[in-house]
Formats: C-alpha cells, sequence, structure tokens
C-alpha cells in the first residue's frame, strides 16, 4: 500500500502506540483486499468495544476496556491507553434498553458492563447514538462522503439514499478507523464500483412498506453481492419504506447500494446507474415473486402469538405517530407482549408527543438501543413472533429459535390486540 507521509508516521508511532497499533491493522486489512491506499474519514460508525455485550458475554463486568479494545478491536496482545477518537465516531446498537433492561431480563452483571462501556465511549469521545438508523438522529453523511461505518441496512442506506461511500465494516476496521481517520480505498469508495450491474423490472405495484420489505427481501435473494438498479410500477418518497426495503435486500443477500432512477443520488436516469453499459442480468418482479418472498418469511404455524415486534431498523417518529394511533383506545392481548423499537432520542420525541403514553396505555412498551435479533432480549417462554420486519423475520428462527408471522403494521397490531396472526397476504 500506498502510504502518505503522515500516515507513515502514525505507522512509525508519532502519534501513539494505539494510534500505531490502528495503522498497521487498516495496512494488514487494506492488503488483504488489494487496496493501493488509504482514504480519510471524519465519520465511523461502529461497535465501540469488542463484541456487543449480552446475557452470554464471557467478560466480566469490571473488564479493562482498554485491554478489551487493544485486543478485540485492534488485535493486539500489547494493552494500550486508547487516546480520543480522531475520526467522528458514533456508537451503533447497545445490549439492552438502560430504562427497561429488568424486562428485557438482562442479567446485573450484562448491565454493569454495558455501563462501563459507556464510560469508555465517554471518555475516548465516542457519540452513544446506540442505534441500526444514526441517520435518523443526526448522522447524515453528504453526497460523496467516504465514511466507515458498520450495520449492513445503515450502509446501503446512506450508499443508496444519501451518495455517501462506505463498505459494510466490521468493529475492527471501524476501531482502527476513529482512531487515525482512515480506511482503506477500495469497493463501494470507487466511484467505478458503484455502478449497477443487474436491472430488477418491478411488474407490480410496490406501495406499502410490508411490499417494499417484500421486494427488498426477494431482490436481495436474486443478485446477493451485486448492484441493482430498479424500474417499474414502485411509488415511495418516505424513508421508512427505503429503510425496510434496504435492510431486507441487505439481509437476505449482501446488497450495499441499490438504484431506483429519480429517487437515488447517482441514478438521475437508467443509464447514469449502469454507467452507460447494459446490465449483466435483468429480473422480473411480480406476483409470483411477492409470494415466494412473503411465504419464506412466514415461518410460524401456530397462530398464537407470544410477542410483537416493531422497530428493525429502528422506527422513525412517523412509524411511532402511526402506531399510537393504531393502538389508541385498544388493549393488547394479556398472553402478548408488544415491544416496539426507536433511537433514544427519537423517544424522547415521542414521549413529548404523547406517542409513548397511549402505547403503555394499550400495554406494550417503547424501548431504545437495543433489538431482540442483535442483543438477544425478549419475554420469557417466546415461541412466535408478529412482526413487520423483514430482517426480523429473518433472522429470529435462527437466533433464538422463534416462529415468525411477518405482515403489515397494521395486520400486527391487530394481532397483538387478537393475541393471534391475523394477517394475509392479499389483505
Amino acid at each position: 500500500m500506498q502510504l502518505t507521509d503522515a500516515e507513515k508516521r502514525i505507522l512509525d508511532g508519532e502519534a501513539g502506540p494505539a494510534r500505531a497499533a490502528a495503522m498497521r491493522l487498516l495496512v494488514r486489512y487494506g492488503t488483504v483486499l488489494g487496496a493501493e491506499r488509504l482514504v480519510e474519514t471524519n465519520n465511523v460508525c461502529g461497535g465501540a468495544v469488542g463484541t456487543l455485550p449480552n446475557r452470554r458475554n464471557v467478560l466480566p463486568p469490571d473488564a479493562d476496556m482498554d485491554a478489551v479494545y487493544s485486543l478485540m478491536n485492534l488485535d493486539s496482545d500489547e494493552r494500550f491507553e486508547i487516546p480520543p477518537v480522531k475520526a467522528n465516531t458514533w456508537k451503533l446498537i447497545e445490549a439492552m434498553d438502560p430504562e427497561h433492561w429488568e424486562v428485557q431480563r438482562v442479567s446485573e452483571a450484562t448491565k454493569a458492563l454495558v455501563e462501563r462501556n459507556a464510560a469508555f465511549c465517554n471518555r475516548v469521545g465516542i457519540n452513544r447514538c446506540n442505534t441500526c438508523t444514526p441517520y435518523q438522529v443526526g448522522n447524515v453523511p453528504v453526497f460523496g462522503e467516504h465514511c466507515a461505518w458498520m450495520e449492513s441496512s445503515a450502509v446501503v442506506y446512506v450508499n443508496s439514499l444519501l451518495g455517501a461511500r462506505t463498505n459494510v465494516e466490521g468493529a475492527q476496521s471501524t476501531a482502527a478507523a476513529s482512531l487515525v481517520g482512515r480506511i482503506p480505498y477500495w469497493g463501494l469508495h470507487i466511484p467505478e464500483k458503484r455502478r449497477a450491474t443487474h436491472h430488477v423490472e418491478v411488474e407490480i405495484e410496490v406501495d406499502d412498506m410490508m411490499d417494499w420489505g417484500l421486494l427488498g427481501y426477494w431482490v436481495g435473494e436474486q443478485v446477493q453481492e451485486a448492484i441493482p438498479v430498479l424500474t417499474g410500477l414502485m411509488r415511495a418518497g418516505e424513508l421508512r419504506k427505503f429503510k425496510h426495503f434496504g435492510a431486507a435486500a441487505a439481509t437476505s443477500g449482501a446488497v450495499e447500494m441499490y438504484h431506483v432512477p429519480g429517487r437515488t443520488p447517482e441514478a438521475p436516469t437508467f443509464e447514469a446507474a449502469t454507467g452507460g453499459r447494459p446490465p449483466e442480468v435483468t429480473l422480473r418482479y411480480g406476483a409470483a415473486e411477492r409470494r415466494q418472498a412473503y411465504e419464506h418469511l412466514n415461518s410460524a404455524t401456530d397462530p398464537a402469538i407470544d410477542f410483537i415486534v416493531l422497530g428493525c431498523p429502528h422506527n422513525s417518529l412517523d412509524q411511532l405517530r402511526l402506531i399510537a394511533r393504531l393502538l389508541e383506545g385498544k388493549r393488547v392481548s394479556a398472553n402478548t407482549d408488544l415491544w416496539i423499537f426507536t433511537p433514544n432520542a427519537i423517544r424522547t420525541v415521542a414521549r413529548a408527543m404523547g406517542y409513548e403514553a397511549i402505547i403503555e396505555a394499550a400495554g406494550g412498551k417503547l424501548m431504545s438501543d437495543s433489538c431482540p435479533a442483535l442483543s438477544r432480549v425478549s419475554p420469557e417462554g417466546v415461541k412466535v413472533v408478529a412482526t413487520d420486519s423483514a430482517k426480523q423475520a429473518h433472522y429470529l428462527p435462527a437466533t433464538l429459535g422463534y416462529q415468525v408471522w411477518f405482515g403489515r403494521v397494521e395486520e400486527v397490531i391487530a394481532s397483538a390486540v387478537a393475541g393471534r396472526w391475523v394477517g394475509r397476504l392479499d389483505a
């Protein structure tokens, strides 16, 4: 790799041993990737310290976080005192909701570890947004900005909807980037690598959020790591629909970017999306493909529902307003738990707007910082879950062994009240 003089000085230790270790890691990483150089970044979103703490974490609650960071994030057996981050760095999702950790059945040991983690982040200057959707709470990278982000649903959103540049990074590369403000220049940082190779013709109307999730799930299965361009009968102008589309496509496949001509920044036209080249593959999405995705996501056979999950990716304020409207004057079944997830900053506004009070009056809980699929928090004795998230419907059977019903948010709320699944594809 070709390093600048400033990067060589960091590698030689002039900025301290922790930053030197970070630069060594990035050089090894970039060399394996075939990157010829590094690129500056001042926008990092990562896991902050080691692996995500949860009930099964082997770290003791009094763990030395500098040692943990040195080993697990910088791949060094040597303990470094971690200095303040150089790049603007945001922490993604956490292990628990600090207000509802007991409801989530989080142990005292994990709670203590999360608090120790938080203190570490405060000391080194990592912004604790604790959400998978940092673009909803203030981190909105500008067109062309080079970033180093984890979290597949966030990466596909900022690449596709904002025109920022990032690959799906890991805990180690984001940790190193936060200390030196660099990331390898490869993949989606390179303009030519951002062009669409697959064309998806949408032959049926896609409008509501469930249909955007189904479309995303089917597209991800078909294209895997490729970049699709979508044309046809799609109507969307709302963040939440694109958010759920991208999350679903990144879940069933590994989509990190897509184009919708006239909607996404780099695709004012179909020709701009493909760079003027004919697509390698053309796919068609119709009624049969929609049903295929729906049946794949609905793994449940038991209509009785124990647990309702809303907010993956984390809910926006308009989604909470809709949920509150659907719940107002109703009561969740005594046999069903309703948990709704949103960033804490949005929960604060939802609280002021009265949405949280309506949700709680109906028997639900508005939670922040975590989610069942990643944090593995859930009520006791759950067997069957209902959700409006294709991402949760995909992961929960594997991570927690639950049967899952997937449908529209209106169907999910109605099912929460009834205590049994009432949704269907053609409702």
